[in-house]
């Protein structure tokens, strides 16, 4: 029997991000390779200034490259317009936010219900999907609240509930413990993990090590914009695959990366 191949949901071919200030330049990301396929728990680990604020950008379609491609479902999605990118994002991404990013003066129910109205959804079936979602995380009995009436913990699961609400092939986790207690926290570990066990793609953005090589199947380490270092599950222990995976991106020929150059008057 021939084993089905893992579906490629998002790649990163040679990515770079620059910001230009003054006469000096931000190499955000620096020529990155990275790889998701369905169904995996991937984690984007690294110190503060490592990239991975940038990286998550890129991998969630919020911003576009400076250099190199952004694959989604195969298709080049670097040039795009800004409204393409957030249809394409409404329908593939869910995103859980540190912050939980939730509107103060939207119910519980309203907060979920947003991401539904951007893709055009009847008012009833946002209303009815609202409960379904906020039944998962066990906070249907509180769709009337406000997001200041709710508890740190309750307002990330809130932001799960709105990231699963279009129903996305993938979500996307920034720091999803970090403002979190103990406690929170790993209740919100354990719901991820339900999820991926279900199907869903998890990527998550995190400088915890702890977290990444406790739940996720493949580890993507930066440091100062670079890719590091890749490790990948393999039984109980995590195995260094970067030299596989950098041979892999570069079809084995040695990369020269060029200077760039600021012209003058950009």
């Amino acid at each position: 029997m021939v084993k089905e191949a893992k579906k490629e949901l998002i790649r990163l071919r040679n990515v770079s991000k620059f910001y230009y200030m003054g006469d000096s330049v931000v190499r955000a990301l620096d020529g990155v390779d990275l790889k998701v396929y369905m169904g995996e728990f991937v984690a984007i680990m690294g110190p503060s200034g490592s990239g991975k604020s940038t990286a998550m950008n890129l991998v969630g379609s919020l911003d576009v490259p400076t250099h190199g491609a952004v694959y989604l479902d195969g298709h080049d999605i670097s040039t795009l317009e800004e409204s393409d990118l957030a249809q394409i994002r409404g329908k593939k991404i869910g995103f859980i936010f540190q912050s939980f990013n939730l509107i103060a003066n939207l119910t519980t129910a309203e907060n979920v219900m947003l991401p539904m109205m951007f893709q055009g959804e009847d008012i009833d079936v946002r209303r009815d999907k609202a409960e379904e979602v906020l039944k998962l995380v066990d906070l249907d009995n509180r769709m009337d609240h406000y997001p200041g009436e709710l508890s740190g913990g309750q307002r990330q699961r809130v932001a799960i509930a709105r990231s699963l609400a279009n129903d996305p092939e993938v979500i996307l986790a920034d720091e999803p413990t970090g403002n979190l207690d103990t406690k929170s926290g790993g209740n919100v570990m354990e719901f991820l993990e339900k999820m991926n066990k279900e199907g869903k793609t998890i990527i998550m953005v995190t400088h915890d090590p702890d977290l990444a090589e406790k739940y996720a199947d493949v580890v993507y380490w930066l440091r100062d914009g670079v890719l590091e270092k890749v490790t990948k599950r393999v039984g109980r222990k995590f195995v260094d695959v970067t030299k596989k995976v950098k041979k892999a991106a570069t079809n084995g020929k040695k990369v020269v990366k060029k200077k760039v150059k600021r012209k003058r008057g950009k």
